[in-house]
């Protein structure tokens, strides 16, 4: 029986084997993503092809370094070992490197990042700023160095000479660019003074424009007060600050062509042609005015001044008839009215009264009702009390509830020591009475 193994010791064996065999110590595997459930920490699915399927393990910290997310029906190259549970005696691939098949790892992540921003409404139109058409001054994320910064003051002092610019020099790619793009930002929107801010960087691959992929940058120009120019590399590259920003420019040009939609020639030839305007509609005016004062100073009124206000005095009269009768008639109305109102007053003040003295006497009514009752009902206590002391002191009560009442001749006997031997009392019954005579007295 020593031949046989455990299970235990056969686990423990094979764990061993494939921990020493260099052949799954580094595997390099293609597979189709199955089973996949997003997990707060450490992440299990499995990999499976045509004709079979693996267990697969990837820790936490080694997805976190993904950059993008797993989805079932992904095809992925990974890179792990081969190692066995041996307590259920099963195999499985811990991955350490994921990449997607025929899809570059930032474009898949790219596009998952655009999804979910979609979904999210960062890129609607409601969000979107206008550009002023007059600004005073600008900002500008780029680079301290490089043909972008150099291209848009040019631009600038070339459409509208006196627009100031700041620079908020930014580290555009490589390792912490994206925080440092989206600090610049948040710093931008802190300054007052600015109408307008633009983001920029030249052209390059995918992974030198990817700063301007992160979320956190997305989600610094969708907080901005500040309406937002991008230009972000060439014409054909799109990034996600593209699509969130108010404005999207092909060229750092473009975009300051952009932040200042009227040029100061453009203001000028405006002005110049407001002021021509002006002095044809003001020497218009002038001709009219003395067109019509000639007309006036030919008429008969400026010959004979006081044709003007002849009947004007005679207005004046009638008016002031119509007045004093008006007036007139206004004052024996407003008496009249003051006589009714007058007596309405009186008649009113003496119901007043008669309601008042009917109050007072409702009051005294209810009042002396009031003390009469109480009154009678004490009369009624003393009463009863008083009936209730005669009944007690009536003997026929008493005799009723089974007592005797003794007497003699005179008086009602209530001590022995009133009583002799050989007396004759009367003992009174409920009934009757009862003569009787003394023959023994006995004291308690």
């Amino acid at each position: 029986m020593s031949d046989y193994l455990t299970v235990t010791q056969l686990n423990k064996y094979l764990g061993l084997k494939f921990s020493k065999d260099p052949y799954l110590e580094r595997v390099y595997l293609k597979g189709q993503v199955s089973n996949f459930r997003k997990r707060p920490n450490h992440q299990y699915f499995s990999l499976k092809d045509e004709g079979a399927a693996i267990s697969a393990t990837m820790w936490a910290s080694q997805y976190r370094k993904l950059g993008f997310d797993l989805e079932n029906d992904m095809q992925v190259n990974v890179v792990g070992r081969v190692q066995i549970y041996e307590k259920t005696g099963q195999y499985s691939i811990v991955i350490e490197e994921v990449i997607p098949d025929g899809v570059g790892a930032l474009a898949l992540q790219f596009e998952q990042l655009k999804k979910k921003l979609l979904e999210a409404g960062y890129f609607d139109q409601q969000h979107k700023q206008p550009i002023p058409r007059f600004v005073s001054h600008i900002g500008v994320v780029t680079s301290r160095s490089g043909a972008v910064i150099h291209d848009i003051q040019t631009t600038v002092a070339r459409r509208f000479p006196g627009v100031s610019i700041t620079l908020y020099p930014t580290k555009v790619q490589g390792t912490g660019a994206a925080k440092e793009v989206a600090e610049n930002i948040r710093r931008a929107n802190a300054d007052s003074k600015l109408d307008v801010l633009i983001v920029a960087r030249g052209g390059g691959s995918i992974e030198d424009l990817w700063a301007f992929n992160e979320e956190l940058v997305v989600q610094a120009i969708f907080e901005s007060r500040l309406p937002v120019i991008s230009s972000i590399g060439h014409e054909t590259d799109t990034t996600l600050s593209d699509l969130v920003s108010d404005d999207r420019a092909a060229t750092p040009t473009a975009a300051a062509e952009h932040a200042t939609p009227v040029t100061k020639a453009d203001v000028l030839a405006r002005l110049s042609e407001l002021r021509a305007r002006a002095y044809r509609a003001s020497n218009r005016q002038l001709e009219y005015y003395q067109e019509r004062l000639k007309k006036l100073q030919g008429s008969s009124f400026f010959r004979q001044p006081e044709r003007l206000y002849d009947a004007y005095l005679q207005r004046l009269d009638q008016l002031q008839s119509q007045l004093l009768h008006g007036m007139r008639q206004q004052y024996l109305a407003q008496k009249n009215r003051l006589l009714q109102v007058q007596q309405g007053l009186n008649q009113r003040l003496l119901q007043q009264q008669v309601k008042a003295y009917q109050e007072r006497l409702n009051q005294d009514k209810r009042l002396l009702q009031s003390q009469v009752a109480q009154q009678y009902d004490a009369a009624v206590a003393r009463f009863e009390k008083a009936k209730e002391t005669l009944l007690s002191l009536d003997t026929s009560r008493i005799v009723s509830r089974g007592y005797a009442v003794v007497s003699d001749e005179t008086h009602i006997v209530s001590s022995v020591k009133e009583v002799q031997v050989g007396q004759s009392l009367t003992v009174q019954m409920q009934d009757g009475q009862i003569d009787v005579e003394v023959k023994d007295v006995r004291k308690d």
